[in-house]
C-alpha cells in the first residue's frame, strides 16, 4: 500500500511552477516505483493560497491557470485570497513543506517564518530557497533535531548537481579535508568564453546575459556572493559546522582581465571562480575567489555554463562529479528528488 504525503508548496514562481508541472506529469510513475503517493495539499504565492480537499489540488489544473497570468488565490473553489504562508503550513494537515519564495538574504523572509513554521509542526522541510537557511543555519538545525525532522537543501546547493548527495551518501565513512566547486554556471560561462575566445569579461557578460544565462543584474553571480552562499551550506552540512556569510572571504571576477586569462592559459592554467572549503587545525577554513587551476585538475575542463564540485578525502582520495540542468526545472528535479528521499 502507498504511503500518503501531503505537501505545502510556498513560491509559486519559475521553480515552483516547473515543479507543479513534475508532479501533475509523474505522480503516477513515483508511486508505482516508490510507494508514495504524493499530495499537494496546499499552494501559496504572494496574494494568497488555495486548498485542497481530502484528495489534494489538481497539480495540472492548477499549473494551466497559473500559465495564463491567474493568480493561485483565484483558482476557482479552493480559492483563499490573503492567506498566508504561515497561516497555511498553521492550518492545513501536511508533512512536508517546499519552500521556494524568492531569497532574501537581508532577513530570510518569508521563507525563514515558513520554514520555522513547519518545523514546529515536525513537517519535513525541502527548501530552494538559500536564505533562511544560509542565515539562520544552527536556529534551523537546532529546531529539527529537536523536533526530529529533516531539512532537505538540494536545490539550495547548485539545484540538480548532487553536491549533498556525494558528499552524505558516497563518502560516507571518510573524512572529507577539502571541497572545491565550481558552483555558479554563469561565471563559469563568462571565464570560458574569456578562456576559449580572447574576448573580454564585459563582451561574455552581454552574451551571457543575451543568452539568459546570466541575470539582467549579474552582481550575486559576478561577485561571488551565489557561490559563497552555496559553499557556506555544502561546507555546513558535510563539515558538521555552522558557519555564515561573514565567515567566508569573498571575491568575484569582476576584476579578471583578458592579460590574466592569457598569462593563464600560456602557463598551462585555466582561471575559475572555485568556493573552497578547507580542513584545518583551527577548523573549516572558507573562501570564494578566482583560481588558476593546472590542466590536470578535475574542474579545469568544467567549461560553459556547466558547474562540478570536488571532495578530497582520506581514504577514498579525490571525487569529482559535475553537470546538472542550471533551469527551472532542474531545480524542480532536486525538490522532488529531495522529496522522494525523505519519504
Amino acid at each position: 500500500m502507498s504511503r500518503q504525503v501531503k505537501i505545502v508548496l510556498c513560491g509559486l514562481g519559475n521553480v515552483g511552477k516547473a515543479l507543479l508541472e513534475l508532479l501533475a506529469e509523474r505522480g503516477g510513475e513515483i508511486e508505482s516505483r516508490y510507494g508514495v503517493r504524493l499530495i499537494l495539499s496546499a499552494a501559496v504565492d504572494i496574494g494568497g493560497a488555495a486548498v485542497g480537499n481530502d484528495e489534494g489540488l489538481p497539480a495540472a489544473e492548477l499549473l494551466a491557470h497559473l500559465r495564463v497570468g491567474n493568480a493561485v488565490e483565484a483558482f476557482g473553489s479552493f480559492a483563499q485570497p490573503g492567506k498566508t504562508g504561515k497561516e497555511t503550513i498553521d492550518e492545513v494537515e501536511a508533512d512536508v513543506l517546499i519552500e521556494t519564495t524568492p531569497t532574501n538574504l537581508i532577513d530570510g523572509e518569508p521563507g525563514r517564518t515558513h520554514v520555522f513554521a513547519a518545523l514546529e509542526k515536525g513537517m519535513e522541510v525541502v527548501s530552494a530557497n538559500k536564505g533562511p537557511i544560509v542565515l539562520f543555519y544552527q536556529e534551523i538545525h537546532e529546531l529539527a533535531r529537536q523536533k526530529d525532522c529533516g531539512v532537505h537543501i538540494s536545490a539550495a546547493t547548485a539545484a540538480a548537481l548532487p553536491t549533498l548527495d556525494v558528499g552524505q551518501v558516497c563518502l560516507a565513512g571518510a573524512r572529507l579535508l577539502e571541497i572545491e566547486g565550481i558552483l555558479n554556471g554563469s561565471t563559469n560561462y563568462i571565464l570560458t568564453r574569456m578562456q576559449q575566445d580572447g574576448c573580454g569579461y564585459e563582451t561574455a557578460l552581454k552574451e551571457a546575459q543575451e543568452l539568459g544565462i546570466a541575470e539582467t543584474d549579474p552582481s550575486l553571480d559576478v561577485e561571488g556572493r551565489d557561490t559563497a552562499h552555496k559553499i557556506v551550506l555544502i561546507a555546513n552540512r558535510l563539515f558538521g559546522i555552522s558557519l555564515g556569510p561573514k565567515d567566508i572571504t569573498v571575491e568575484g571576477i569582476t576584476k579578471i582581465t583578458v592579460d590574466d586569462v592569457a598569462a593563464a592559459r600560456d602557463a598551462g592554467q585555466v582561471i575559475k571562480l572555485m568556493g573552497t572549503a578547507t580542513r584545518t587545525d583551527s577548523g573549516v577554513q572558507l573562501s570564494v575567489g578566482p583560481k588558476r587551476l593546472e590542466e590536470q585538475h578535475p574542474l579545469a575542463s568544467v567549461g560553459g555554463s556547466e558547474k562540478a564540485i570536488s571532495y578530497l578525502t582520506d581514504t577514498m582520495h579525490r571525487i569529482t562529479v559535475s553537470g546538472g540542468k542550471s533551469s527551472p526545472t532542474g531545480a524542480a528535479a532536486a525538490l522532488l528528488k529531495d522529496l522522494i528521499n525523505a519519504c
